[in-house]
């Protein structure tokens, strides 16, 4: 379950303030896959920060029920001097995982090979995104949080990363956050549209899509007024 009870967000900028979220008050069940849609700048990754709690909210509160995932494929929680195999045993003491257990699971998962006892700044960027989206995929949590794109590696990588990523939602929510319509169809049953503070949820996909082609895509004369 997701709630939001009357959460404003905002950031200071030259000549004034942009709104994130404007007194937005909206409740989800549990078990969904919710898809969101804005246009760049319109606040979708502060909003994926607000929901994982690394971004406070200006007032209200956001109410989640279960553990939270970080953002899938995100990089922030390694730290470069510390190995692979170190940087899980630090994710797993704050989450309760047995570290010996999980660290197997990314070593295969990864197949990194020897450099998984190297520091990951010793990694290409491939290499990286191969750690970064595994170490999502190792932890359970109830909510996974999705911003963008997700799919990294070769085609092997990817699929076991989609097969993957359909085992923990088959107990678990997801909240993606894309531009892309092809990519919420294919992984979402609903969707919301941020627009000038607003978060507007509808249950058909199509309703979701009309809106953000009608109201963001449009000329910005077209659109609704502030």
């Amino acid at each position: 379950m997701m709630r939001f009870e009357r959460v404003t967000k905002t950031f200071r900028r030259r000549g004034g303030h942009q709104v994130i979220l404007d007194d937005v008050s909206i409740d989800l069940p549990g078990r969904m896959r919710l898809g969101i849609l804005g246009r760049n700048g319109a606040g979708k990754s502060t909003l994926l920060k607000l929901l994982a709690g690394s971004e406070p909210v200006d007032a209200g509160r956001i109410v989640m029920e279960g553990a939270v995932s970080f953002p899938v494929g995100f990089t922030g929680t390694f730290h470069p001097m510390l190995t692979a195999r170190q940087n899980l045993h630090f994710l797993c003491t704050v989450y309760g995982m047995d570290h010996a257990e999980t660290a197997g699971w990314v070593e295969e998962f990864t197949e990194l090979g020897p450099y998984f006892d190297m520091p990951v700044a010793t990694y290409s960027s491939g290499m990286f995104a191969r750690m970064a989206m595994a170490s999502s995929f190792a932890f359970d949590f109830d909510i996974y949080l999705v911003d963008e794109a997700f799919e990294v590696g070769d085609t092997a990588f990817r699929a076991k990363c989609a097969a993957a990523f359909d085992a923990r939602l088959h107990d678990a929510s997801l909240i993606l956050v894309s531009q892309n319509m092809d990519t919420i169809r294919r992984h979402c049953d609903c969707a919301a549209v941020m627009h000038q503070g607003r978060l507007d949820v509808f249950d058909r996909l199509d309703d979701a899509f009309d809106y953000y082609e009608a109201t963001l895509l449009a000329p910005a004369e077209q659109r609704a007024p502030e």
